[in-house]
């Protein structure tokens, strides 16, 4: 099921905060859905040194993004993959980053809910994803607009929404 998002990139400083707000430690897995040109895979591997694995469908996409990451010296840290995120499976992930429309969040929900292990996060930018409760919501501002930032903690989201916690 290949969907098509819009490239839309996050800008860095929004980045940052929000991996520092799903709080991502230097032994944990971080996975872009969608990672566009790779700067979330970048930051978080240079900054917070994370493992990082990115999934994107456009293949001009996926050049970009591993050219960026062999510029930054961080091809020990970040794998790119062309594909669809919807194949993936995403067990290994301790924090999710997500820039998703609804549409597409709500299509991936069931996925989410059934490989993601307890205590994954998934942060999503300005999309959330309907039916679970955040465990928190921020607002980032960068120098142009403010962006919404929805912190999901796999297990606490759907207890707190009555659904079942099966992992």
């Amino acid at each position: 099921m290949t969907i098509t998002v819009p490239f839309v990139p996050t800008p860095h400083e929004v980045v940052k905060e929000t991996l520092k707000i799903a709080g991502l430690k230097s032994d944990e897995y971080l996975l872009d859905l969608g990672c566009g040109d790779g700067r979330v895979l970048i930051i978080g591997a240079g900054d917070f040194g994370a493992k990082a694995v990115g999934i994107e469908t456009r293949s001009d996409l996926v050049l970009k993004a591993a050219l960026n990451v062999i510029q930054a010296g961080l091809t020990d840290r970040v794998l790119i993959i062309q594909g669809d995120f919807f194949k993936l499976n995403l067990s290994f992930a301790d924090v999710v980053f997500m820039y998703l429309l609804s549409s597409v969040n709500e299509k991936l929900r069931p996925k989410l809910e059934s490989e993601l292990k307890t205590g994954a996060r998934v942060v999503s930018h300005d999309f959330e994803v309907r039916g679970w409760k955040p465990a928190s919501k921020h607002t980032v501002r960068d120098g142009y607009r403010e962006h919404q930032i929805y912190l999901y903690v796999r297990g606490w989201s759907e207890q707190n929404e009555g659904g079942r916690n099966t992992r």
